[in-house]
């Protein structure tokens, strides 16, 4: 049982130090590049300057390690640093032997102000030194099996990397249907802002300018096609989408089935031989690569024949994405078939389908749990020899209820960012929601855009 005790004010003297000694891991070296300002978080990948070079910060971020000695061994719990004079030199790297020591140069009784001569080096070399005033603690404080703090860092900065997929391609024209309030306006602005999208605005001409004019927006130059009310928006936005006007289209203020509705209507144009379906792209910090999430949004209880729409129309998007053979895990309570579970029953013949060529592009593997889908350790806990379970590029979701509420979970309790598509229609459409953020907004913008470019080189099937 490990136990953190500190040192009291009158139990210091003269002379008393605390040494470590380690090597410097990933985490810790991307987390002082974070606290240090080093580099911009979202470039953490690029920090190197030829592929597979050991990310490295500048010695100044070494400054934490010594708070952490100080907060934590010498004086211990229950210390306040009240100031640091430390100089640096040159970076440190992971998997470099850091050596760091604090001793007590001073003690003034009369405030309990506490001097420390600080130090740290990498083997021979001297990177940090200095000293720092600390009010030392008057009690004794103890804790055992103290947990040590945690960080979840976003090594795998999904929106990055697509808008970096983006940056070569011009800004495809979007239909913004009824941009009549501060968020759906202003996500449209900063999407062009970006290069991604030359937006459309379809509402509204007076209510749009007075949005713009209250958020201190500019629109001189944009189009603005006139209607009445947010279902002639709708009606508008998909009109032009069927006149080749438009590529995509971007859900404003309001429901949502109104703008769906124009899509899948026999009327419109606008739909294909596919179901339609959403997929949320998302960005989940604990997880090592890019995860869509499908069908959270449109489907609620579709049957194994919109299933396989809404699988095809998952793998279509990940090619599109950038994952060459996407692993597709069809999800549902447990891993093993059970006729008394429909959700069993749809991921066996859906993976029979896959075996039979009925489902191309794709490596589909269930019934399988959340867990076995994601995580390697668990699967392996439970003998589950596949080559998806663990490593799920997708997660096809039983339903709507299941669908919704894992990707909220994912975004609240596991810190994920999403992007949310629709898809099987002749254009993609963002559907954005009044809780997302502008990094999300963005996120949908920079897929749609990369879907609307791969249709006009006639890929992929989903928006033929």
């Amino acid at each position: 049982m490990s136990a953190y005790r500190n040192v009291t004010f009158d139990e210091l003297e003269i002379g008393t130090t605390a040494s470590a000694q380690r090597p410097l891991t990933q985490t810790e070296i991307e987390a002082l590049v974070l606290v240090s300002g080093d580099i911009e978080p979202f470039q953490l990948e690029d920090a190197g300057e030829t592929p597979g070079e050991l990310l490295a910060v500048d010695a100044v971020g070494i400054g934490a390690v010594i708070s952490g000695m100080l907060e934590r061994r010498l004086p211990g719990p229950g210390t306040r640093i009240v100031s640091m004079n430390l100089e640096f030199a040159g970076q440190v790297r992971v998997g470099e032997e850091l050596a760091a020591t604090v001793t007590v140069r001073d003690k003034r009784a009369d405030s309990g102000l506490v001097l420390f001569d600080c130090d740290a080096r990498v083997g021979d070399r001297r990177v940090l030194w200095g000293t720092a005033v600390v009010e030392a603690p008057r009690r004794r404080l103890a804790y055992s099996d103290i947990a040590t703090p945690e960080i979840v860092l976003r090594r795998n900065d999904v929106f990055a990397r697509l808008l970096k997929q983006c940056e070569p391609l011009e800004p495809v024209a979007c239909a913004v249907a009824h941009p009549c309030d501060r968020d759906s306006l202003l996500g449209a602005l900063e999407a062009a802002r970006r290069r991604l999208i030359v937006p459309v605005l379809v509402g509204p001409p007076a209510r749009i300018r007075q949005v713009a004019e209250a958020n201190g927006a500019d629109i001189t130059g944009l189009r603005i096609v006139a209607t009445e009310h947010s279902h002639a928006s709708a009606a508008a936005a998909a009109a032009l989408a069927r006149a080749g006007e438009v590529e995509m289209l971007m859900k404003g203020s309001l429901h949502t089935d109104e703008i769906l509705g124009q899509v899948v209507s026999s009327q419109s144009g606008l739909r294909t031989e596919r179901r339609v379906s959403h997929v949320f792209v998302m960005d989940v910090p604990a997880y090592d690569r890019m995860l869509l999430v499908t069908d959270a949004a449109i489907n609620i209880e579709p049957t194994l024949a919109e299933k396989a729409d809404i699988v095809r129309n998952a793998i279509d998007l990940a090619h599109v994405l950038g994952i060459a053979m996407p692993k597709v895990a069809i999800l549902s309570a447990l891993e093993m078939v059970n006729p008394n579970i429909r959700s069993t029953l749809d991921a066996a013949a859906l993976c029979k389908m896959a075996d039979r060529g009925q489902i191309e592009g794709g490596i589909l593997d269930g019934p399988l749990a959340f867990d076995n889908a994601i995580s390697e350790h668990a699967a392996r806990t439970k003998h589950i020899r596949s080559p998806v379970a663990g490593r799920a590029d997708v997660l096809m979701v039983p339903n709507i209820e299941s669908g919704n509420m894992l990707a909220k979970q994912l975004q609240y309790f596991a810190g994920a960012d999403s992007a949310g598509v629709v898809l099987g229609a002749r254009v993609p459409v963002v559907l954005t929601s009044r809780a997302d953020n502008v990094r999300m907004r963005i996120g949908s913008a920079a897929v749609a855009k990369l879907l609307a470019h791969a249709r006009r080189t006639g890929a992929p099937r989903v928006v033929a």
